[in-house]
């Protein structure tokens, strides 16, 4: 079994046209925000989707059936499988990396990250957005095949975000490879500010007379990348100022 699992809905029209071989399964968590410490996986699933339902009261999606059950996929894969982890270099794609590494601790596949990585530096936090087909494809020959060592990497940097050790945190992207985990000490550094960082810089942008959400929204993204807010967070951040 081939399977890609996808950091979003906004790549899998660009992914399908790729031809590249093998299954989908998309990402559509958001676990930089929000309670992520249930004990077991099934109340932790209760417990995103108790989280995510009133605040996405537009949604079409099941959370059971279109989140919770596609990252399942990786934890009961097929002997011989290979699994390829499209994710970005920002903070909200690396939270949900780690997280799909947890998963995948005791797994028995061959397990790669695909990332944005034919970005240039100036553009390394707009990630695989407007990326085409050919785009996409140049970046998976460049995927990175992942250790076990790396596997267990990202299940302790999952481990100490949901328990809130920001010391482990950087700890961890200290000694962890930078083939694998490319920007990590940067997006660690991210995560420490996040409860204060983000609303400064929001709160600076509109003091200076930002009012359109939208011009709002490219300033944050401009200046915030590392985040990698979409506009859900940063229209939650801004109620809250």
């Amino acid at each position: 079994m081939i399977l890609h699992m996808l950091p979003g809905d906004a790549i899998a029209e660009e992914f399908a046209a790729s031809g590249l071989e093998g299954e989908t399964a998309i990402c559509r968590e958001c676990l930089i925000e929000g309670p992520v410490d249930a004990e077991s996986l099934h109340d932790f699933w209760v417990q995103r989707e108790q989280y995510l339902a009133p605040r996405r009261p537009d949604s079409n999606h099941s959370y059971a059936i279109d989140v919770a059950a596609e990252l399942g996929k990786l934890i009961e894969l097929p002997a011989g499988s290979k699994v390829s982890l499209w994710f970005e270099y920002e903070l909200f794609c690396q939270v949900n990396l780690w997280f799909c590494l947890y998963l995948l601790r005791n797994t028995r596949a061959e397990v790669y990250r695909v990332a944005p990585s034919i970005r240039a530096d100036v553009d390394v936090w707009k990630g695989f957005g407007r990326l085409g087909a050919e785009d996409l494809k140049e970046c998976f020959s460049q995927k990175v095949k992942l250790q076990a060592a790396d596997i267990e990497t990202g299940n302790e940097l999952w481990r100490a975000f949901r328990s809130g050790d920001h010391k482990r945190l950087q700890g961890l992207a200290v000694t962890a490879s930078d083939d694998a985990f490319p920007h990590l000490q940067t997006v660690c550094e991210a995560e420490t500010a996040k409860s204060t960082r983000p609303a400064g810089i929001l709160r600076a942008i509109v003091d200076q007379g930002y009012t359109d959400f939208g011009e709002i929204f490219k300033e944050f993204s401009n200046r915030a990348g590392v985040y990698g807010f979409g506009d859900t967070q940063v229209k939650q951040l801004l109620a809250s100022l």
